[in-house]
């Protein structure tokens, strides 16, 4: 979908009956604000991602795609849409891509404060043998054999529970140091979700992270459940 939106209004966008559409200033189309980043301007002119869409004053989006930011940076996009001089840094991508990284660890601590985590190799096994696991989560540099050895119980309890043959998210968008820290724990390499709020708000911002490092025009490795690093 196409349209134009003016620049001397760039929050308020097109006018949809659900008004929630945005137009990207990087590809010119409409999109689900979930499918986009919106940006301000901070009082001395810096560009400043609003991931929440929560801060004060007039807004910019752009595609939810590391490569659509980089390139809104250099384009120049920012100072022609907000039409003034603006500070825009070479590393706005990968800042935004620390910060969605952040935002994991403080959903997974979250999730944990709420008892809806167990971590270590031995209660991850538990948690997938009683059916419990809704997720896993192994660190980025963890151990292949550990992992492997993991995925294939998760891949045998989904087969036989014929009741509901669903696959489960696999999440390796964490270091083990990060995990330690949303953890509280040294050393964490495996970890599961159980059922809860908590770890929903975890696996929501795990495939936001996904697809913001996903290039358009490419495939992701593996399939749709894993949920790993860029």
């Amino acid at each position: 979908m196409l349209a134009i939106a003016d620049h001397a209004d760039l929050d308020r966008g097109p006018r949809t009956k659900s008004g929630t559409e945005r137009m990207c200033a990087v590809t010119r189309q409409v999109a689900p604000i979930d499918d986009l980043i919106r940006f301000v301007l901070s009082p001395t002119g810096e560009v400043v991602p609003d991931l929440r869409r929560r801060l004060p004053g007039r807004g910019l989006w752009v595609s939810l795609s590391h490569a659509a930011v980089a390139e809104a940076g250099r384009r120049n996009v920012f100072a022609k849409s907000f039409k003034r001089a603006v500070q825009v840094p070479k590393t706005l991508a990968d800042d935004i891509d620390r910060l969605m990284v952040r935002g994991l660890v403080d959903a997974l601590a979250m999730a944990a404060k709420a008892g809806q985590v167990v971590s270590g190799f031995s209660k991850v096994e538990g948690a997938i043998d009683a059916g419990q696991a809704v997720a896993l989560i192994h660190a980025s540099d963890g151990a292949a054999d550990g992992i492997r050895k993991l995925n294939g119980k998760l891949a045998a309890r989904i087969q036989v529970n014929t009741e509901n043959p669903r696959d489960l998210p696999i999440v390796s968008a964490l270091s083990t140091d990060e995990l330690d820290l949303a953890l509280g724990r040294a050393n964490v390499v495996h970890a599961a979700l159980l059922a809860g709020p908590a770890s929903k708000t975890f696996l929501m911002r795990c495939q936001t992270l996904s697809r913001f490092r996903i290039t358009a025009g490419s495939k992701m490795t593996g399939t749709d459940k894993d949920l790993g690093p860029r």
